[in-house]
């Protein structure tokens, strides 16, 4: 149980980049392990069993009996390539998101794009003739992924970033030779999962361009998970007899605190070393640069 606390706690002090990384190694983790019960137990079924209440299915009978699955299917992979890759991208870019936009936002825009991907993919299915007369099973979060990564290249697009045998490219030529693999492997054996990863694509160059003036659509997503997290919590009390916290007071160091997590001082040196990047690439920067550009992006919550 000592165990399962400390989890529990070290799952409570993460940052929302790294909650959505342990929902995601958790169920692979889980997913895992029943596929070894199951081979112990001579029920080699089992895990196809547990799969089909994960993924997303394409028929429409079958999606009206597992209305969950256009949730699940984007938190949960079971090949571990699958999964090595995805969460590579999701923290690269998830930690460069988070440089733009708050926690609340790259949440949202996470379930967003696997909600993108899910409606294209099943559309797909449904709706083109070559799909007729058969069925797919949607798996991974690669359409989450990939809405984060269009959105950070369209909202960063001369971010510069250092490639392994490659060298300093920049954000938009890395998002845009993903996005023609993707477009490639539609003709592939994997037709229906890189169609979700165009819905996922074009959520996120949706959330970017309409950021871009002003418009922030992950809003009403955010209001309805305050509003659940409220209920949630008034139920709690109700079952705790315990009466509503009262309001925090709030403090000069608290009201001048920007939603990022840091203050004015900190909003400003973190624009002044993005400027230098855009200008000069990561290259540029100093030791000490990167260093104190390593310690603003781990200070945002």
């Amino acid at each position: 149980m000592a165990v399962i606390d400390e989890m529990r706690s070290g799952f409570k002090r993460s940052t929302m980049l790294m909650k959505i990384v342990w929902i995601n190694v958790g169920l692979f983790v889980l997913l895992r392990v029943t596929a070894i019960v199951g081979m112990f137990s001579a029920s080699r079924g089992l895990i196809d069993l547990v799969l089909r209440y994960v993924e997303m299915p394409s028929s429409p009978a079958m999606l009206a009996g597992r209305p969950w699955t256009p949730i699940t299917y984007m938190f949960a992979q079971y090949d571990l390539l699958h999964i090595l890759f995805n969460m590579l991208w999701l923290y690269w870019f998830g930690t460069l998101f988070r440089m733009r936009c708050t926690a609340r936002q790259m949440l949202a825009l996470y379930i967003y794009g696997g909600l993108g991907g899910a409606i294209l993919f099943f559309a797909a299915y449904n709706l083109i003739p070559v799909f007729y007369g058969s069925s797919g099973w949607l798996i991974g979060s690669s359409a989450s992924v990939m809405a984060i990564v269009t959105a950070t290249a369209l909202l960063m697009p001369d971010f510069r970033m250092n490639l392994l045998l490659i060298g300093s490219v920049s954000l938009k030529w890395i998002a845009i030779a993903t996005i023609v693999l993707v477009l490639v492997g539609i003709s592939g054996e994997n037709a229906g999962g890189e169609i979700a990863h165009v819905g996922g694509i074009l959520t996120g160059a949706l959330f970017a361009t309409r950021l871009r003036k002003g418009h922030d659509i992950t809003s009403p997503l955010n209001l309805f998970l305050d509003r659940c997290a409220n209920i949630g919590s008034r139920i709690y009390r109700r079952q705790r007899n315990t009466p509503p916290a009262a309001a925090p007071r709030r403090t000069p160091s608290a009201s001048s605190t920007s939603s990022t997590g840091f203050g004015p001082a900190e909003r400003a040196e973190l624009d002044i070393l993005l400027e230098k990047i855009k200008k000069s690439g990561y290259s540029g920067l100093t030791p000490e640069e990167r260093r104190r550009l390593f310690e603003l992006s781990r200070n945002i919550k």
